[in-house]
């Protein structure tokens, strides 16, 4: 055999090797979802409340459960003897909530879901009272016309219908009277546009409120009147700058009326004055915290009003009150 000489390749005289490819990483696993919604600690939310003219606590405590799929609420009155009352328990979720009375020992459930692409169900059940309600709500193709129909548990007469559109809507109800053991009622709203504003009929219970609003920038004039009763009211809002407002209200049947001044230094800070000759009573308050917000939005999450009632016929009866309204997040 001859012997490789000191010229030959390289490649002639090494062995040819296949090279190994590396294996391939393990698939990740995947996490157990139900374990991962147990096993995430709920965040608290306490919200206390305190109004000086009723003297009394009102305390809310609230978490959100299995990554936020459903929320108990736990919420009740504390007065300054240190009693508890007004207990009630919630568990609210997407399409179930369950509210329960401790005192009352009773619960009312409602649950809604949707039985296709456009229909819904609803139902709610009294369970002390052993009655409640069933409901199917249907969505025409166009956009702002549905139909619901719902009828009580257990079946007593006709079910109510009710009928919306983009312009108002229409109920049909049957209900029992002492002269008519039996009825049908016709009860409804119409809105549109009529002279640069808004025209709306209200027809609830054989009485027609008819009601005109105009607004723009810095003016708002609504004036309505009801029937057959007769009675006219008007309301007047005048608005001076982004930050100063004032409204008017008057009844010309009653011939009581009121006025309500507001300031506005920003969206937390808000004072109000006004005057109601239906109770002879002047006001004036002033808001730390955005007045129709939640507590969360306000800075350091604590709301604060403060309210200086003065009667007309009795002024050494003043009265200064004040409620405070403070939430705190416990992780």
């Amino acid at each position: 055999m001859l012997e490789p000489s000191s010229q030959t390749p390289d490649y002639l005289i090494s062995p040819i090797t296949t090279p190994v490819p590396p294996s391939p990483p393990p698939p990740p696993t995947k996490p157990n979802q139900f374990l991962s919604l147990i096993s995430n600690r709920p965040s608290l939310r306490v919200t206390s409340e305190f109004d000086s003219d009723s003297r009394v606590f009102f305390h809310k405590v609230s978490c959100k459960l299995f990554d936020d799929l459903a929320k108990l609420k736990l919420s009740f009155v504390n007065n300054v003897k240190r009693e508890i009352s007004g207990s009630l328990l919630a568990l609210t979720s997407k399409h179930l909530s369950i509210h329960y009375d401790p005192e009352e020992q009773n619960a009312l459930i409602k649950t809604s879901f949707d039985v296709g692409p456009k229909l819904q169900f609803k139902a709610a059940h009294d369970v002390k009272a052993k009655r409640g309600e069933v409901a199917m709500v249907a969505n025409v193709a166009d956009p702002g016309y549905a139909v619901e129909v719902s009828s009580p548990v257990p079946y007593i007469g006709l079910p109510k219908a009710t009928i919306r559109f983009p312009t108002g809507e229409v109920t049909l109800e049957e209900r029992e009277d002492e002269e008519v053991p039996r009825k049908l009622l016709i009860n409804g709203i119409l809105k549109g546009p009529i002279l640069n504003g808004v025209g709306a009929a209200h027809y609830t219970d054989e009485e027609l409120r008819l009601r005109y609003s105009y607004k723009d920038e810095s003016l708002s004039f609504i004036p309505s009147i009801s029937l057959p009763s007769n009675a006219v009211s008007f309301a007047f809002k005048r608005r001076f700058s982004p930050s100063d407002k004032l409204s008017y209200w008057y009844n010309f049947d009653s011939n009581c009326w009121s006025a309500v001044y507001k300031h506005t230094y920003d969206k937390d800070f808000k004072f109000k004055a006004g005057y109601d000759s239906e109770v002879r009573l002047g006001w004036a308050s002033l808001w730390v915290g955005e007045e129709n917000g939640k507590a969360k939005t306000a800075p350091m999450k604590m709301k604060v009003q403060f309210m200086l009632q003065v009667p007309q016929d009795d002024i050494k009866s003043s009265a200064l009150m004040f409620r405070v309204k403070k939430r705190w997040d416990i992780l």
